[in-house]
């Protein structure tokens, strides 16, 4: 077994990486057993299209379901092989924090730089993120971001009132996280794959600086700023990824220049790295 701390780079980071395949192929295998619609997102989809698999560099892999693909598979996540993996989310895991699922690797661990006074189940992993219907209208979008950034940061003020001296880490931690799970609950019942309205993961940022600028630049309309078509969750092709396939939206150019603008270009060199150092990692 590999063992340490920080950035995992060299022949560690493509055992990582083997792993998280590991845990998308048990992922697709339940999922195409009850017809479960999923797909690749955000830097693993690019690096199906740019590099038929890993980014290079990339040590996290992301899958996006719409939430009710999402509440069918945590139903049947018990099929999934408990000697390879298991599913964790807030209704598993009483001490897991997020508002979104991960499959981890049975017997390994990595926890997140500033994470290790969070009492939860850890190990390598995949992210499984719910997309929830949200408003139309932009002055809609606008108020439902704003709601969720604040129900965002009461998950957050767990890890930051231990890396932060602010005052309002500690104050917005005394909150329950109960709140936010309610919350998420609600907007649950209102999202329905049948409907015509954009989605996004309620609990993680909007979608990043890059879709944000283009947003401004005028190439991005309101409802690529806060969310995406459902159409991306729903029309769906089979990509290559290393020696697998998976399912990813069929509009992955739509997708990905929304998200990267230009991705089929290659970052600076130095920019070229790993990101979510670890405090400790053994797999």
């Amino acid at each position: 077994m590999a063992k340490g701390s920080g950035i995992v780079t060299g022949e560690d980071l493509k055992r990582l990486q083997n792993i998280q395949l590991e845990l998308m192929s048990e992922f697709d295998r339940v999922c195409r057993k009850h017809n479960i619609k999923y797909t690749i997102t955000c830097g693993t989809l690019l690096g199906a299209i740019r590099h038929k698999g890993f980014i290079p560099w990339d040590n996290d892999a992301d899958i996006s379901m719409l939430r009710e693909d999402y509440e069918h598979f945590k139903k049947v996540a018990n099929e999934l092989d408990p000697d390879i993996c298991f599913f964790q989310d807030h209704d598993t895991d009483p001490g897991y924090l997020w508002g979104y699922g991960k499959i981890r690797k049975t017997g390994t661990t990595f926890v997140r730089e500033g994470q290790s006074h969070i009492h939860c189940k850890t190990g390598v992993y995949i992210d499984i993120m719910p997309a929830d219907d949200i408003p139309k209208s932009a002055i809609g979008q606008e108020l439902n971001n704003f709601k969720w950034t604040i129900l965002r940061k009461i998950l957050w003020s767990r890890v930051a009132v231990a890396n932060s001296t602010q005052l309002r880490w500690k104050l917005i931690s005394k909150i329950p996280v109960s709140v936010v799970y309610k919350a998420l609950d609600k907007a649950a019942k209102k999202s329905s794959n049948s409907s015509d309205r954009p989605v996004r993961v309620l609990t993680l940022p909007s979608g990043g600086k890059e879709r944000s600028k283009l947003y401004h630049a005028g190439k991005n309309d309101v409802s690529l700023r806060y969310g995406v078509p459902k159409a991306w969750h729903l029309e769906l092709s089979e990509y290559q990824f290393e020696d697998r396939k998976f399912f990813g939206t069929k509009d992955y150019d739509g997708y990905l220049t929304s998200r990267y603008g230009d991705y089929m270009q290659l970052p600076p060199e130095d920019k070229r790295v790993p990101k979510d150092p670890a405090e400790e990692w053994e797999f």
